[in-house]
Parts: structure tokens; sequence; C-alpha cells
């Protein structure tokens, strides 16, 4: 072979080597943009599960938490029954109260678990001396919490207040006294006067009492009529009072517990919340707002009586 067939040989295989590499060049050019985007596109497929996406869902759980928290909330009353308003008192106190009374107390409007009252009516008659009345009334209402009102108890001082002043400013009333009366309930107050009707003059003792998230009035008077000497003011006080501690025991008997009468808690003004919970019912909530205007304020009751 000669020398410049040899030379041209060598120089044939140097341009193969070289269009090779270039070739190998551009294929791997090709490849890299690719792979570039097929990373980019691994990257926003990860990015979406636990950047974006995640903060979104986390943001949206943010929000459901603090929209639960947010929620307004309301202790539960102490107190969900009330006792049978006729049944309240025992035979030896009625007996005492209204000696010559039915057995049967008259039930006044009630609401089972919200409300009632029940009143004697008692004539001792001894003919040319005269005679002795008793009118007796216990009602009680209790309230249930709620969300727009607020707590049982304090919806319970809020009426308990509005209890006393109604019984301190009824028309004609004189001699008029107020004063608190310990043992019974949360809270009690004596408001006492002497009314003037055309039946005599009668001597009116009511006892408003809060316990817990219920409201117990009592109102009893006497008067000696058809020439009969007045009763004693004072000693119509304690049974009246009397009537307001047995009506307490039987509320708290009625909520399980037992004859005692609760420990008093701090009222709506500064105190403590009740010890108990219960579950509220959804129909007393209602009822319980709308029967403070129902029931029978003790100037109102007082006034019928006799």
């Amino acid at each position: 072979m000669s020398e410049g067939t040899m030379q041209r040989r060598a120089e044939r295989d140097q341009g193969v080597q070289r269009a090779k590499r270039l070739h190998r060049v551009l294929v791997c050019a090709a490849a890299v943009p690719v792979m570039l985007i097929a990373a980019g596109c691994s990257s926003d497929s990860g990015d979406s599960g636990s950047g974006s996406g995640g903060d979104k869902a986390a943001d949206a759980g943010a929000t459901v938490s603090a929209s639960a928290s947010a929620a307004p909330t309301v202790q539960a009353a102490a107190y969900k029954s009330l006792p049978e308003s006729c049944g309240v008192l025992s035979a030896k106190t009625l007996k005492s109260l209204v000696p010559e009374a039915p057995k049967a107390g008259k039930k006044g409007t009630s609401e089972a678990g919200t409300r009632g009252s029940c009143s004697w009516s008692s004539l001792d008659n001894n003919g040319v001396k005269g005679s002795q009345f008793r009118w007796l009334n216990v009602s009680l209402l209790r309230f249930e919490s709620d969300t727009s009102r607020g707590t049982g108890e304090a919806q319970a001082q809020k009426y308990y207040e509005q209890q006393i002043q109604d019984a301190q400013s009824v028309a004609g009333a004189k001699n008029a006294k107020s004063q608190p009366v310990s043992g019974t309930g949360d809270a009690a107050t004596l408001v006492r006067y002497d009314l003037k009707k055309k039946e005599g003059s009668f001597k009116q003792q009511t006892v408003v009492t809060r316990v817990e998230n219920v409201v117990v009035t009592v109102d009893y008077n006497g008067a000696g009529l058809a020439g009969d000497k007045a009763p004693s003011a004072d000693s119509l006080a304690k049974l009246a009072e009397r009537a307001a501690k047995e009506t307490v025991t039987a509320v708290a008997a009625a909520n399980g517990e037992g004859a005692a009468s609760p420990a008093p808690s701090e009222s709506a003004s500064g105190s403590k919340a009740p010890s108990k919970s219960a579950s509220p019912s959804a129909a007393p909530s209602k009822s319980a707002s709308g029967a403070a205007s129902k029931s029978a304020s003790p100037s109102k009751s007082a006034a019928k009586s006799g």
C-alpha cells in the first residue's frame, strides 16, 4: 500500500471518529431539556402535596378550629326540674299556715319542669266573734341557660331582684319593711306590709328566694274579719319563712339532693358557678324566659287575695 493511500485512510478514520463524538454531544444536548422539564414537573407535583396544597389544607383546618373555639358557650343550669307545686309543703306546715284550707291546694298555671304555682285559702269562722282569714300562694320558676340570655343562675338572680321590687311597690301598702332571710337557698328576702281592703286590714308577708337557677316566691297574708283582731305580723312572717325553706328543700330533693338544703353558691353578682352540671333541655330555655312575664308577681298575687 502506498504512503498516500495510508494517509487518506487515516484522515477518513479521524473524520468518522469526529462525527461519532459530535452525534453523542447532540444527543446529550437534546436530552438535557427533557430531563429538566421532567425534574420541574416532578418538583411541582411534590410541592402540591406538601407545599401550597398542604398550606391550604392546614389553613382550612385552622379556620375550622378557630370557628369551633369562637362558638359561644354557656354553663349548664344546675337544676333541671321542679317539684309538683301543690306537693312542696307538708301536711303539718299547711295546717299551721292555712288550718281550714282543703287538703288539696288550687293549682295555678304550670309547665312541667319550668314553672308552677299552688294556693290555699283558709277561713276560720267564729260566728259573732268574727273570723280569721289566711291565704297562701307558692310559685316556682326555673330558668334554663341560654347563649343569648346567659346562665340560668344569672337569669334567676335578675328575676329574684325584680320580684322583690314588685313586692315593695304595691299600691296602698303601709308600714312596708324588707329584711334578708338566712338559711334559705342562695338568697332570700322578706317583704312585709299592711294592706287595707274593704274586708279588713291584711298583714302581707312575701318571701322571695333564689336557689341556683330557681326562684321561689311565697305570698302569705292574714286578717281578722268581722270584728276579730288582726293576726301578729311577726307570727305570719315566721310561718312564711318556714314555707319558703320547705319549698327550697323540695326543689333540691326534686333534683337528687335528698332532703338537705343545697349549700349556697355565690350569686350572679360575684359568685362561683353552680357546682352541678345538668344537660340543658331545649324547651325550658324559651318557656322560662317567657314565663317570667306570665307568672304573677307577689304584688299581683297579694292584691288578689282576700
